[in-house]
């Protein structure tokens, strides 16, 4: 997540604003911007402290838009 919303690749990362249903559950205090050419996989022994969540359909969305990227069809849950 960032809140450099000038980073943004259109048609590829997200914005979540404060208008948005998942925003409170994200934990943000901002709008801010998911980027997905940004991605990094860590241990939970990493976190620090509480993360937050989106939404199953942002997240559905952002899966399916980042394997359409990468060329394969997004898995249906």
């Amino acid at each position: 997540m960032s809140r450099q919303l000038r980073q943004q690749v259109e048609n590829f990362d997200e914005i979540i604003r404060p208008g948005d249903v998942d925003f409170k559950a994200s934990g943000l205090l901002d709008v801010s911007l998911i980027r997905l050419g940004f991605l990094a996989v860590l241990p939970p022994a990493d976190f620090l402290g509480d993360i937050g969540s989106i939404s199953i359909q942002r997240h559905r969305r952002l899966l399916r838009r980042l394997a359409d990227y990468l060329g394969e069809p997004a898995r249906k849950k």
